[in-house]
């Protein structure tokens, strides 16, 4: 039995005798509910927040499934309307040291348990549709949704799936991808929407940025970021190439949390541990970045058509080498590789940094063309299909 949803703004009328495999709803009126998750990295929960003013503009009451301790809940105290979920999680290493054998063995009970609190979740609140931005604690949230009979979408925001997404990707309805490339990775379930972004990056303003930074916007602005706990290598290398920099920019470097030198301290150099509220101000005010090659930070600046110079982690699963190289195949940054984990060359820097700023104007013209660089619209459709067919 239904009734139309337009005559309803704030409540959906469901069926009252569920088809076969789907979760009990038992309940004639429901909220608009809808379940996100995502953890374990900030790349897995600013794209879910990027997402919440339009769910909460078109009504829906969302919940947020994650894990008690991980970066996702400390990120998540900022929105109080949006009620969090603590949910077990099981993690592999990829390490092959006997120390991480025993967490290894650990990791299928960790996750069966959290099927288990998922499924109770679910049943509490009885969501339309299940979003997961992938990292472990996901699994279980997606693998309760298809047992629960709930429409799962997850997204990728790296050209290559993970481990998490590629066993979320057995569960979950519809993968959405950031690249294109992707979607042979990903089959048939895939669908190319860009990655969600926050609103909040357009609304930058220059001269509050400079402001801010204490420019006199003179010289033109070089933001430096090495990602949301910093990175060494890139801070060292500045310091060592300062000087010379300093000739011709004036630069805010975001060095990370504990990593501010004041030794270093000069006129145009701006050292901040992390920046939150000013951000979208100083990006304003940036002309040039050197960025690592995170997806999410990757596309907020081709969103901005803000020239990079990319930096790829050399450690890890190898996803910020291959992001960078396809921002440098399609024309949209430069990238200079790291010569291992803990040394960059400050002299190629240099040289990268003053080629970049020279050819500023081709690359904003190759990123201004780009029309899937923000997914948001893409995703929240998906979402909306999802949730349509659950009706």
């Amino acid at each position: 039995l239904y009734l139309p949803q337009g005559l309803f703004p704030w409540y959906t009328l469901v069926e009252i005798f569920p088809r076969k495999g789907q979760a009990d709803r038992k309940a004639i009126f429901m909220a608009k509910t809808i379940l996100l998750t995502g953890g374990g990295s900030a790349g897995h929960v600013t794209p879910n927040i990027a997402l919440f003013p339009q769910l909460m503009a078109e009504g829906y009451d969302i919940h947020y499934a994650g894990t008690s301790d991980g970066i996702e809940r400390e990120m998540l105290k900022k929105y109080p309307d949006v009620r969090y979920h603590v949910i077990s999680s099981g993690k592999l290493l990829r390490f092959k040291e006997l120390k991480y054998l025993a967490s290894n063995l650990a990791a299928p009970f960790k996750v069966l348990k959290g099927v288990g609190e998922a499924k109770r979740v679910i049943k509490e609140i009885k969501p339309l549709a299940v979003f997961s931005k992938g990292g472990f604690v996901s699994v279980p949230v997606v693998m309760a949704a298809k047992a629960m009979g709930i429409p799962a979408i997850t997204h990728e925001s790296d050209y290559t799936p993970g481990l998490a997404n590629k066993l979320i990707a057995r569960y979950a309805d519809k993968i959405c991808v950031t690249f294109e490339d992707t979607l042979k990775f990903v089959g048939q379930k895939g669908i190319h929407t860009g990655t969600p972004l926050r609103h909040e990056i357009y609304s930058g303003d220059p001269k509050a940025g400079l402001e801010f930074l204490g420019f006199d916007g003179v010289k033109p602005v070089l933001l430096v970021m090495g990602g949301s706990l910093g990175a060494q290598a890139i801070n060292d290398a500045l310091h060592r190439a300062l000087d010379m920099l300093l000739v011709s920019f004036d630069i805010v470097h975001l060095s990370g949390r504990g990593k501010v030198d004041p030794s270093y301290d000069a006129p145009g150099y701006r050292q901040l541990e992390f920046v939150s509220q000013e951000m979208a101000d100083i990006l304003a005010a940036a002309d040039i970045v050197v960025s690592r090659a995170g997806a999410n930070a990757i596309f907020e600046l081709l969103a901005l058509s803000k020239p990079a110079l990319l930096i790829p982690l050399p450690t890890g699963r190898g996803d910020q080498l291959i992001n960078a190289d396809y921002f440098e195949r399609k024309g949209y940054s430069m990238v200079l590789r790291q010569e291992n984990e803990t040394l960059l060359d400050d002299v190629k820097l240099l040289k990268a940094v003053n080629e970049l700023y020279q050819e500023r104007l081709s690359f904003i013209a190759r990123m201004s063309s780009e029309p899937t660089a923000d997914g948001t619209d893409e995703v929240l459709s998906a979402i909306r299909h999802a949730v349509g067919g659950a009706l």
